[in-house]
Formats: C-alpha cells, sequence, structure tokens
C-alpha cells in the first residue's frame, strides 16, 4: 500500500502542470499526499477495525479538508448519511489498494473492492474501477506474470489493455473517469521495468498524475515485491503522525515480506 501512496506524493505536483517526458524529480519540497493517500488510508483503517468504509472515510476526510477533493465528494464528505452519488470518477480506483494487499482470495477481493467503491461510487464504471485495480494487485501479489493479468483484466472488466504508454502519452489529457484513467494506470504498470519506472510512466501520460501514480504504484509494488527504501523514507517524511501510524500498523498486519 505504500507504493500507492508514494504514487500519489510523486505525482500530486504534476497534477496541474502536466509532464509527458520520464526524466522528472520523484521528488521536491513541495511534493505531499492528496486526497488519494487520506482516503487510501481510510479504507485501510476500515480493513483494519470497523470495516465500516464509509464512516472511516468521512471520519480522515473531515480531518483533512483540504487534501484536494472533488467538488462532489466533498460535499458527500460533510453529509450526516453516507449516500451514494453515482459517480463514475477514479477515486474508487485510488483509494482500494489496501484490499488487494490485505485479502488473499479473488472473491474476497472483489466483494470488499465493490464495498468500498458502493459508499460513494456506485455507478458501474466507478465499481469496476475499483475491482479492477484491486484484482491487479491480488494477481501481482501472487506471482502471476504481466501478460497473465493484462489478460484477465482485460477479460474480466472490458478494458483496451493492448496499448503500449508511448502511443497514448502525445494525444492523452487529464481525465478523471474511472473508464478514461485506470486502463492506462494499469498500462503503466505493465509497461514498467521496475517500481520507479512505473510511478514515471504513469506521470509521464500527462493526465491525472497523483491518481494514476497512486494506482500503478500500488500494482507495481505487488507485482516488484517492495518499493524502494529511499521512496519509503521519503514517503512515511511527508505523513502526519495520525496517517502515519494507519501505514504502520497496515503494514504490520498485512505485510507479506
Amino acid at each position: 500500500m505504500i507504493g500507492a501512496i508514494a504514487g500519489d506524493m510523486i505525482g500530486s505536483i504534476y497534477e496541474h502542470h502536466p509532464q509527458k517526458k520520464l526524466d522528472f524529480p520523484l521528488f521536491s519540497p513541495e511534493s505531499g499526499f492528496t486526497d488519494d493517500t487520506v482516503m487510501t488510508l481510510a479504507v485501510a483503517r476500515g480493513l483494519l477495525g470497523s470495516g465500516d468504509f464509509g464512516k472511516e472515510m468521512k471520519i480522515l476526510g473531515r480531518r483533512y479538508p483540504n487534501a484536494g477533493y472533488g467538488s462532489n465528494f466533498f460535499h458527500w464528505l460533510f453529509e450526516d448519511e453516507v449516500n451514494p452519488y453515482h459517480s463514475w470518477g477514479n477515486g474508487a480506483a485510488m483509494r482500494v489498494s489496501p484490499i488487494g494487499f490485505g485479502y488473499d482470495t479473488e472473491e474476497d477481493v472483489l466483494r470488499v473492492a465493490r464495498e468500498t467503491a458502493l459508499v460513494s461510487h456506485d455507478h458501474p464504471e466507478g465499481i469496476k474501477g475499483a475491482q479492477s485495480v484491486a484484482l491487479a494487485i491480488l494477481l501481482a501479489r501472487k506471482g502471476v506474470n504481466k501478460e497473465e493479468i493484462r489478460g484477465r483484466i482485460r477479460a474480466d472488466f472490458g478494458y483496451d489493455l493492448d496499448r503500449e504508454v508511448e502511443e497514448i502519452r502525445p494525444s492523452y489529457h487529464f481525465d478523471v473517469s474511472c473508464q478514461g484513467s485506470v486502463p492506462e494506470a494499469i498500462i503503466a504498470f505493465l509497461d514498467s521495468s521496475d517500481f520507479e519506472s512505473a510511478i514515471r510512466l504513469a506521470v509521464s501520460l500527462g493526465g491525472d498524475a497523483d491518481t494514476q501514480a497512486c494506482i500503478a504504484g500500488g500494482i507495481a509494488e505487488a507485482f516488484y515485491g517492495s518499493v524502494p527504501e529511499w521512496i519509503q523514507k521519503e514517503v512515511k517524511n511527508r505523513l502526519p503522525d495520525d496517517l502515519l501510524e494507519i501505514l504502520e500498523r497496515f503494514i504490520s498486519r498485512y505485510s507479506k515480506e
């Protein structure tokens, strides 16, 4: 899961300043966590304790109201009830990585990924985005090779994964929909050679950089087995104590290393 948070932090400064090259600084003084990290850790906290994902999202989201939420989700955060608003946005996909790391069967991963989406993103595309990312993480953890992962996600979710970042990048633009950003983030992982290259490829699409790097980073961590120590250190140094505590508890309970 720390790979997803790393992707969010690295992509954070490029979300509104699109980057189409690969040779950019991974971290700068301005790099920091966004709503992707807050919501990922809310899902992790739900998994660690209550199982009430909507409640945990509202608790952490209200604690960090300026993390960069979309307007509809921001309004959702401050409603008393957990009422989904039929969103197809990629928020459902960017926060789901704890489920891919926390469960060991496809049935459980798909079921709980759906639960994490339904609290807000109950549109079929929102659910599909969450399930596809969680399943990709599980398959990567289990040592399934990239072509098999590509085939499963393509067959189960209908995403066009028969493309490469190099051909997508020139005409790609900012897109917050699951259907317009999740397949491309998965392709960034599929085209990668290690964790760092997955993040660089995702950011270099020039789209929703923090979210797409968050998605690619979670899958890449699962596939390559770890996140470079220096990147982990940068991430932990940028998290406030309460968020770091959730991350450390999750790693302690679910790390398979």
